[in-house]
């Protein structure tokens, strides 16, 4: 290790240092310390919010502001107001049953309780969103943070850095941006929990180096999230909200819809009301409400993919007139891809971009089939009003979340927890689930001022015989 390793590694520790002795010196912070924090993360949000915008959008090179207000911004103040109405609840400790047989008038009780210091790791697509809702749990649960940004995240990451000491001590906050090196060493901190956030591969990376420390993990990753609509539903309804949620963010959201099947006799009626629909949304490549690809590597690989499609046989349709793609801006028109082969780069991998491949089915056991035959996906998005059918697929199909008859909106959903399964990721992080997930349920047994067990201490003899032949018959 280098000398500018070593100078980071001492740096992270230190922080971790500093914010760890904090904890000791104050392990479980009161309501009200609790609320105050929650009160003064939102007045942050609500004091910075235009700075916080003109940076992520300066970030992408073009983030509709509207897309930063909705997705983002309103999501956390939100959350906040949801997360100080329920705390007084949550922190309450929680009676559990006693075995009266053995301890008379004794008390169980699990009390929720602060683990010490949270490790954050933040993607670039929500960089707002996923670093200050998993804070307003984190505190919630009478935690300190440290939370680290990722490298597609710099003007954002300069404004939290310099603005937020304003509102919060460093032992109880610290934002770090990502100069080269700083994830793998902060993953290797000996945090008490640690969030994670980004794609499968450096995921495992990341359980890997907290493993070494024996750091509990929630990883929320991604995969690839279908659609399923089927032959009840009304197709344009069907249309216009999956068209809306494939291309909020140019496609780079994780839960957003990866691909559609549908009845294969609706397949061209789809495409002629997205050639209808996305137009009138997106007029075209300039407008301030279409979002760019996040870096020039994105873009390539983005372009890369459709022009795979393309040369194993699929059809490819452009949704906006003009140009399929502006390289000066990275943006990529809004696409539909009709008959991509399974072996191509769009259906083998997430595609993370605004590009939707349509499936076609005659049979609902055919989705079911193929779905399961590859990772498990963060969601699904069932469309139909046939209660059986969604119940079949809400049974047979397995995902970290479900919209019904929508798509994405279980993520914003405050009382709804939020995590993947499988490849999509472990644990949870959104409402009461969240709390726990950041405190430590730590079960307390109270005994009673006269132990039944008494009886049972040696040297055994016939009556111990008689109790334990009752208590085990």
């Amino acid at each position: 290790m280098d000398m500018t390793s070593k100078a980071l590694t001492a740096h992270l520790q230190a922080v971790l240092h500093l914010q760890r002795q904090a904890y000791v010196a104050n392990p479980v912070p009161s309501l009200a310390e609790r609320k105050a924090d929650l009160r003064t993360l939102q007045r942050f949000i609500r004091e910075n919010k235009a700075v916080l915008c003109d940076a992520i959008s300066a970030d992408y090179g073009n983030r509709s502001r509207h897309e930063t207000l909705l997705a983002e911004i309103f999501p956390a103040t939100d959350g906040i107001d949801h997360v100080v109405k329920h705390l007084r609840g949550w922190m309450k400790p929680q009676r559990r049953a006693v075995d009266l047989r053995n301890f008379f008038g004794a008390r169980n009780r699990v009390i929720p309780q602060p683990l010490g210091v949270v490790g954050v790791i933040v993607p670039w697509n929500f960089p707002v969103n996923l670093s200050l809702v998993p804070l307003s749990y984190i505190f919630a649960a009478g935690n300190r943070a440290m939370v680290k940004m990722s490298e597609n995240s710099r003007h954002l990451a300069k404004v939290l850095i310099e603005r937020m000491p304003a509102y919060f001590p460093p032992e109880k906050l610290q934002f770090f941006d990502e100069t080269g090196g700083v994830g793998i060493e902060f993953s290797k901190l000996p945090f008490d929990h640690l969030l994670f956030t980004g794609s499968g591969t450096t995921g495992r990376a990341v359980m890997a180096a907290a493993a070494q420390n024996l750091c509990p993990v929630t990883l929320e990753l991604g995969g690839k999230a279908p659609a399923i609509v089927c032959d009840d539903f009304p197709l344009k309804v069907a249309a216009e909200r999956i068209l809306f949620v494939k291309y909020l963010n140019a496609g780079q959201i994780c839960t957003t819809v990866d691909h559609a099947w549908l009845p294969l006799s609706c397949i061209d009626d789809f495409v002629a009301l997205a050639l209808t629909i996305v137009p009138q949304r997106y007029p075209s490549l300039a407008s301030p409400d279409y979002t760019s690809i996040i870096d020039q590597r994105s873009f390539d690989r983005l372009l890369q993919a459709l022009d795979d499609a393309r040369e194993r046989g699929a059809r490819l349709v452009p949704l906006i007139p003009g140009p399929a793609f502006d390289r000066a801006t990275r943006k990529i028109a809004p696409h539909i891809v009709l008959n991509a082969p399974d072996d191509c780069v769009l259906m083998q991998r997430e595609i993370f971009g605004p590009i939707l491949p349509l499936r076609g089915y005659t049979d609902l056991g055919t989705v079911i089939q193929s779905i399961n035959a590859g990772p498990r996906p963060l969601a699904i998005y069932p469309f139909s009003h046939d209660r059986a059918k969604v119940q079949m697929l809400l049974d047979r199909v397995m995902s970290g979340g479900v919209s019904v008859n929508d798509a994405l909106f279980h993520v914003g959903q405050h009382d709804l927890p939020f995590g993947g399964v499988g490849d999509s990721g472990m644990g949870h992080y959104h409402g009461h689930e969240g709390f726990e997930t950041f405190s430590k349920l730590r079960p307390v047994f109270y005994q009673a001022r006269f132990s039944s067990l008494k009886f049972l201490w040696p040297p055994y003899g016939k009556f111990a015989d008689r109790v334990l032949a009752f208590l085990t018959k």
